[in-house]
């Protein structure tokens, strides 16, 4: 499962399995600095409660994030200033400027991965996207269909809410399509904003402020397929199973709802616990019957959805994780936050980079892993896949 530090090349899978053959990711304009944030958030806002301002100051260094994308910026704020107002009807407005942002998120994000694949657009076969920041219908799948430019027949779906585990959700989506479907080439796009659920902060709403120091906005594209074409396809990580479980009774620790003033969206304090509690038995499961049962966690390598990190500490300790397992999960969340489903391509990109350098050095890389994210429900996400990465 893992190799002996030498220089190795694992063949192309010529298994049926889905493929991960490209990559990419996509952000709007506007880059915040954590430590800029609270300032910033407390003058757009017109808030002056100083205690709030303490506590957001405390939760920014918790996050352990350092650099955001939004949507949101000062031009916005100066033509809809409604949306800084508490209790004013605003979905209307932050649907209109967020259906635009994600189409145009999502587009550049597929393009970036079109190019990393080398093949043309014609050869797109389906389509999948995935957003928890749009209410619209034609559904976005068909305005990226239309922005791209694809065939007036290619098959779409479309995921709508799935929140935090969406990307994952997505992947396995994909994967079904790509190994039932002879020649296919799947593109799986995620798009996500936070203007959404923009609200000024508020002593009644306090843990509306764990967004506003976690969460970020942006896209990620993925292009999937079974059998790659030797010498014109490299791909990256075999999808060789899937599965999806949510837990009962829990539907209410990640909890959204579309109001008129948008969406208002709140995390249970428990979620840590729970998914600390239920993690390993899941990952059980995904191995059972496999050619990974009985594995060692720490022989894996593991793409985590990095829900914030107090999520990823409570899975390193109950898994017994060494440090550096989920250190393509925690750069992740530094450098973007948690983007909702999109955070698992940025995490995707690191493992294939971290993979890359090991080799160049000979060093050991894990050959098989596990790619987890867990969103409302408690909806769990597993695939196991195998590092194709050379």
């Amino acid at each position: 499962m893992a190799n002996n530090g030498e220089s190795i090349n694992i063949p192309n899978s010529d298994s049926g399995n889905a493929t991960i053959l490209a990559l990419g990711k996509a952000f709007p304009q506007q880059l915040v600095m954590q430590d800029y944030l609270v300032d910033g958030f407390f003058k757009s806002t017109n808030c002056t409660d100083h205690e709030l301002k303490q506590k957001l100051t405390r939760l920014c260094k918790t996050t352990t994030v350092k650099t955001r994308y939004v949507v949101m910026s000062e031009e916005i704020l100066k033509n809809y200033p409604e949306l800084a107002t508490e209790g004013l009807p605003t979905v209307k407005q932050r649907l209109d400027i967020s259906n635009k942002a994600v189409t145009q998120m999502a587009i550049d994000a597929s393009l970036s991965c079109l190019e990393a694949w080398g093949r043309p657009l014609s050869s797109i076969t389906h389509l999948v996207y995935v957003s928890s920041s749009e209410a619209r219908f034609p559904g976005g799948d068909l305005h990226l269909a239309r922005g791209l430019g694809l065939k007036p027949d290619v098959r779409r779906v479309m995921l709508a809410f799935t929140g935090c585990s969406g990307g994952v959700a997505g992947l396995r989506v994909a994967k079904d399509l790509a190994e039932n479907n002879p020649g296919s080439r799947v593109l799986l796009a995620t798009s996500e904003t936070t203007i959404v659920g923009f609200r000024p902060p508020s002593a009644q709403r306090p843990y509306d402020l764990v967004g506003v120091a976690l969460f970020g906005d942006g896209a990620g594209a993925v292009i999937l397929g079974a059998d790659p074409v030797p010498g014109v396809e490299k791909p990256l990580f075999e999808l060789t199973s899937a599965i999806q479980q949510y837990l009962p009774d829990t539907e209410k620790t990640i909890d959204g709802r579309l109001t008129e003033e948008g969406i208002k969206f709140q995390l249970g304090r428990e979620l840590p616990q729970v998914i600390e509690s239920h993690v390993e038995e899941f990952c059980k499961k995904m191995l059972k019957d496999t050619i990974c049962n009985g594995a060692e966690y720490n022989d894996l390598f593991w793409a985590v959805h990095p829900g914030g990190p107090a999520i990823l500490s409570k899975v390193e300790g109950r898994l017994q994780l060494k440090p550096d397992k989920l250190s393509a999960s925690r750069d992740a969340l530094r450098d973007f936050g948690n983007a909702s489903s999109n955070t698992i391509v940025y995490v995707l990109e690191n493992l294939v980079e971290e993979s890359r350098k090991k080799r160049e050095k000979g060093e050991e890389d894990s050959e098989w892993g596990l790619i987890l994210a867990f969103g409302p429900g408690i909806t769990f996400e597993g695939i196991l896949a195998r590092n194709l990465v050379c």
